[in-house]
């Protein structure tokens, strides 16, 4: 592997560290739900991928502290989109579920992003848009490293 802090490989380093922020940026603004901050989205997000979960395992999986995410389901409770319930195995704790609403929220969501996502790309020739999109699953290899 070449040295990537260095010369041309720390210059593509560093714009594709800058473009993916931008443009990552720009789809956080494409929201459904202004109501929510981007940390309840990507709550939402972690429990559509990966099913019900306990506070503290959400709080891992999206690297917050306990506390944190325990006010984070607090505010996705009274906005109606989890429900706690109890345990199936430990009486003491809770298990955090989606609600029908956000599954319908975050659908939408999705529809609206990947509709301005698809505006951009118009904008494209078609040889960068070949190349975006073999590009696309070593980046999403790279968000899930």
């Amino acid at each position: 592997m070449p040295d990537l802090t260095q010369g041309d490989d720390a210059a593509a380093v560093s714009a594709l560290r800058s473009s993916v922020m931008r443009l990552s940026r720009r789809l956080k603004h494409q929201r459904v739900d202004e109501s929510l901050s981007p940390t309840e989205m990507s709550v939402l997000g972690t429990l559509a991928l990966c099913g019900s979960a306990t506070p503290g395992e959400l709080a891992r999986k999206e690297h917050v502290q306990p506390p944190s995410m325990t006010r984070i389901v607090a505010l996705l409770e009274t906005k109606g989109l989890v429900s706690l319930e109890p345990h199936p195995e430990d009486r003491r704790q809770k298990v955090v579920r989606q609600t029908e609403r956000a599954t319908v929220m975050l659908e939408e969501s999705r529809r609206k992003r990947n509709a301005f996502l698809a505006h951009l790309i118009e904008g494209l020739d078609e040889e960068e848009w070949a190349r975006l999109s073999a590009a696309a699953p070593v980046l999403e290899k790279l968000a899930h490293l």
